[in-house]
Formats: C-alpha cells, structure tokens, sequence
C-alpha cells in the first residue's frame, strides 16, 4: 500500500506568508542536499505524478527555485514524435536521467502510459500491460545502479479540480496549462481513478514505493512533499566551503561603456 504524507489540509488552507515561513529553511535544506550529492556524486531522481492541475509544477518549482539550474534538471517532456513512437518505451527518459551529483525532477514520466495514454486511447491494452511488467524491472536497475528514486502521487479531489480548471480559464497567464485533452479528461475522472489504482498496484514495490501526498491545499502539500522528500534522503550534511573576498584594494569602479550603445 503506498505511504500518505501528512499535510494537515483539514485545518484550512495556508497563508501565503506562513507558508513561505515555513519553506525558507526546507530550501536551506534542499541546497545541503545539493551540495551532498556533488560532494559524493550520488543521483537523484524525483517523480511527480498526478492528475491534471493537481499542483506538480509548482512544487517542482519550489524545490528547484533556489538551486543551481546546471545541477538540477526538470524534465517535462512533450509527446513522443512519430520515430520514439517506435522506440522501447522507456528510451526517451533514460537520456534525462542525472549523471554524478545532479537532480532530475520529472514533472510526469514514464507513467504516462499507465495514466493519459491508457485512459485516452493512445496505447493499446497490450502496451498499457506490458508497460506495468516492465516498469517495476526498469526501476530495479535505476535503484541497484545507485540512483536515488523517489515517486510522488498527488491526490485532488474533482471538486478542486474543477475550481482549478475555472481559474485557468479565467487567467490569461494560466490559460497555456489548459488542453483539449485536459477537457476530455474531466469526463473520465473514474476512469483515471481505475487507472490510477491498477498502476498503484503494479509498481509500488520495496526498491521504488509511491507516496500519495494531499494537494488539496497545494501550499500545505508542498511543504509535506518537500519534507517527506528531504527526511527521506540519507543524511546529508556537507561543510560549506568558506568563501572570502579579498579587499579590492582601490575604489569601485562605475560601469563605462565606449561608443553610441548606453544602459536603459
């Protein structure tokens, strides 16, 4: 049975001010670890996983916000063309896969054939289960080879999708989230719900267990996730090499530029 995170969602959602409270010293955190992956050039795969507006880019942006853009990686690709359509399965992730040191976040992943392709029609029955076989064995030899993997499920109910899906419509900054497959979906939230079980099932294994994390209050699922995530890690406390500047020794020197180009 997947692991819960805990989010205490039933005390009512979380300001914006205490939320960011409560995650300033998560992404402290977040840079320890960092710093002990380069350090011990171990690597780390993270999965997020859910259904539609259930709040993975923004707890991916969370967690990469304040590392370094060259050792933390997201990974959200677009849909396959005609010749990976051709390939085994999982050859399109693997070339996202962190090498020594760094992070791949993956804002939905290989389990997409467990989930849209499956429920959408765009794999047949026997890809779907030849999928569920195959991925439990995949994650076995990202784990034995040393990757840290760690999958995330985060739950929503359809009445906050819904109101998610309104507020997109509604805001002309949010509007590129919404699809048309995204509004097919709606139709098949029960569908999704077997998919998603039948999945849960098939790969929640000792070596790669999913967590199912409550984002009806994304603030309050964010701080559980990146708490679980970081609690989960080995430990993970690196000295900070001391830096120290020197005394220039003059003056600061302005900005000069030479010819017609100037500074707005």
């Amino acid at each position: 049975m997947a692991k819960t995170a805990k989010n205490g969602s039933k005390n009512g959602k979380l300001g914006k001010g205490e939320y960011l409270e409560k995650l300033a010293p998560m992404q402290l955190e977040l840079n320890d670890v960092a710093r002990w992956l380069q350090h011990t050039g171990k690597r780390l795969v993270v999965i997020f996983e859910g259904r539609d507006t259930a709040g993975k880019g923004g707890v991916i942006a969370s967690i990469a916000e304040t590392l370094n853009p060259r050792q933390c990686h997201v990974v959200a690709l677009s849909r396959p063309s005609d010749r990976e359509r051709t390939q085994w399965y999982f050859q399109r992730y693997v070339p996202h896969l962190p090498a020594a040191g760094e992070i791949a976040l993956f804002d939905r992943s290989w389990y997409n054939r467990a989930g849209v392709e499956r429920v959408m029609g765009f794999c047949s029955d026997a890809e779907a289960k030849a999928f569920l076989k195959q991925a439990p064995v995949f994650e076995q030899m990202l784990v034995d080879d040393g990757i840290l993997l760690f999958k995330y499920w985060l739950t929503v109910d359809q009445a906050q999708q819904e109101e998610r899906f309104a507020e997109r419509l509604a805001d002309p900054l949010k509007r590129w989230k919404l699809s048309p497959i995204d509004l097919k979906a709606r139709e098949k939230y029960e569908d999704y719900t077997s998919a998603r079980e039948t999945m849960l099932k098939a790969t929640h294994t000792d070596q790669a267990p999913w967590t199912l994390v409550d984002f009806n209050d994304q603030r309050r699922g964010r701080l559980a996730l990146i708490r679980n995530l970081l609690d989960r890690i080995p430990e993970h406390t690196v000295d900070e090499p001391l830096l120290e500047f020197p005394p220039l020794g003059h003056e600061p020197l302005k900005e000069r530029f030479r010819g017609p180009l100037k500074p707005i």
